[in-house]
């Protein structure tokens, strides 16, 4: 590792940490800041605080290293984020970021929940918090395992003889300078690093594929030895896309709908107002990310292939052209990036977690009365704890980012997808139509994991999760609320 290289990375750090401090002074002296920021986030700062909490490593090692295996078809995952994305913006956020305000200064989805259907508000903050907490567990987990394979590919044995494993080392440094900022700092911290690290892995997905490109490589490269292997349109869009295959892929945008950490982006905007002005600037941001990990992926495919490198792990490509393609300094700053994207994303699900265990359990049946400062020393406590059973999910070197992600985004998508919609925009849900849906989405998500049929369904390629599950919650929520629904006088 070149001393220019630990330079870029160690002031990228410090910079997160400085971020952090700065947000402690400003914005953690009451819950509904270091939740919240006090529903004062600039526009600018909220979109590509969203659009960084959302793309994590999956952007720069999921999608890229799919794209590197599979070939062109895989670019139907980015479109239908795209799309579900841009549908978020325009139907949920205005919606919520209103609604939120206006039903008893909601700081958390659960607690908006509770609010909308004061009936069933326990069960509802329960439930919630209990998927909340289940899931960014594993979700977490995921952004760790790209600090783990990041320090793995390209840090081997930076600091010596040590008594772990270079994968777990990178797992507890990511982990702990992501807990340093985000436990000081709350919301503020998280969002403002976002926008940071959504600013570096924009230009770092930019840059890297139109290097390769000008560097001479030729993309046939690509193209020719996936037709040895067995693929001969590799670049198409279409061959080779069945219709099992097109939904799976084109239906991880309903997770939107019911992402958490996202969504309660919408709800620290500054004014409703400014939600339009948000959803321009993540939707630009989101486009030229995704451009950028698909050039990635294909272009990496040809750079290996046409100089003979052996990539054991299509999810390093990456990490891999970073090492040998740049000036030690820019080598740094672009792993500077990829960290960005896995610590935007976990310190946003840490939060969110927190402040479940925080506002959901602990201010509902342990401290009702909890001051303002207690309060915020628990999420604090709680970040740390979600954090810990993270780092154990991501002991296991052999874990798939792409795959941990896609059960934890199919998992929250079901769950909360429906319910956040209807309870947006059907005033005849009723609080055990709510209930139902949580409680169905997530255990049809679960049961088809389970079963292996997001592997091989009715003896074809598998169905993703999200789609069974995003259906079962909404008839459950539909059914239940019609037949619950109050008698008119």
């Amino acid at each position: 590792m070149e001393t220019e290289t630990l330079i870029s990375l160690a002031a990228y750090f410090l910079l997160m940490i400085g971020i952090g401090v700065y947000a402690w002074r400003k914005s953690t002296s009451d819950s509904a800041g270091y939740l919240l920021a006090g529903r004062n986030l600039h526009p600018a700062v909220a979109a590509l605080s969203a659009g960084a909490s959302d793309m994590s490593g999956w952007l720069l090692l999921g999608l890229p290293g799919a794209l590197y295996a599979a070939g062109l078809v895989e670019a139907w995952i980015g479109i239908g984020l795209f799309v579900g994305a841009l549908v978020n913006w325009w139907v949920v956020a205005p919606r919520l970021r209103k609604q939120t305000e206006e039903l008893g200064n909601a700081l958390t989805i659960p607690q908006f929940l509770a609010n909308r259907f004061p009936e069933r508000a326990t069960a509802l903050r329960v439930t919630a918090a209990i998927i909340i907490v289940a899931f960014f567990a594993v979700y977490t987990a995921a952004g760790l395992v790209g600090g783990g394979k990041l320090f793995e590919t390209s840090f081997a044995n930076l600091f010596g003889d040590v008594t772990m494993s270079d994968y777990m080392l990178g797992i507890w440094i990511t982990a702990g300078v992501v807990l340093a900022y985000t436990m000081v700092g709350g919301f503020l911290a998280v969002s403002l690093t976002d926008f940071v690290q959504g600013c570096i892995m924009v230009v770092a997905l930019v840059l890297m594929p139109l290097v390769v490109i000008w560097g001479g490589t030729d993309l046939g490269a690509a193209a020719a030895a996936a037709a040895q292997a067995g693929n001969p349109d590799y670049l198409n869009l279409f061959t080779g896309l069945t219709l099992i295959g097109f939904l799976s892929a084109v239906t991880w945008g309903l997770g939107y709908f019911g992402q958490p950490h996202i969504i309660v982006r919408f709800m620290a905007v500054r004014s409703v107002e400014e939600v339009s002005t948000a959803r321009n600037i993540a939707m630009s941001w989101m486009g030229v990310a995704l451009l950028g990990a698909i050039g990635v992926g294909i272009a990496g495919r040809a750079y290996a292939e046409q100089n003979g490198i052996i990539v054991e792990d299509p999810e390093t490509i990456f990490i891999i052209l970073a090492n040998l393609l740049f000036n030690p300094l820019i080598t740094g700053f672009l792993l500077a990036a990829l960290l960005a994207a896995i610590m935007s994303t976990i310190s946003s699900q840490l939060l969110v977690a927190s402040s479940s265990l925080t506002e959901d359990f602990y201010r509902l049946f342990l401290r009702k009365t909890a001051s303002e400062r207690e309060t915020v020393n628990v999420g604090r406590i709680s970040v740390l704890l979600v954090a810990l059973l993270a780092v154990i999910i991501a002991s296991d070197p052999d874990s798939q980012v792409l795959g941990l992600v896609s059960n934890a985004w199919a998992g929250f998508g079901a769950a909360f997808g429906p319910l956040i919609i209807l309870s947006l925009t059907w005033d005849k849900m009723t609080g055990n139509g709510a209930v139902a849906g949580l409680v169905t989405g997530a255990v049809t998500v679960i049961a088809w994991i389970s079963l292996g049929w997001n592997s091989t369904f009715m003896g074809g390629p598998g169905l993703y999760e999200i789609i069974p599950g995003f259906i079962a919650a909404w008839i459950a929520i539909v059914a239940v609320s019609q037949i619950t629904k109050p008698a008119e006088a």
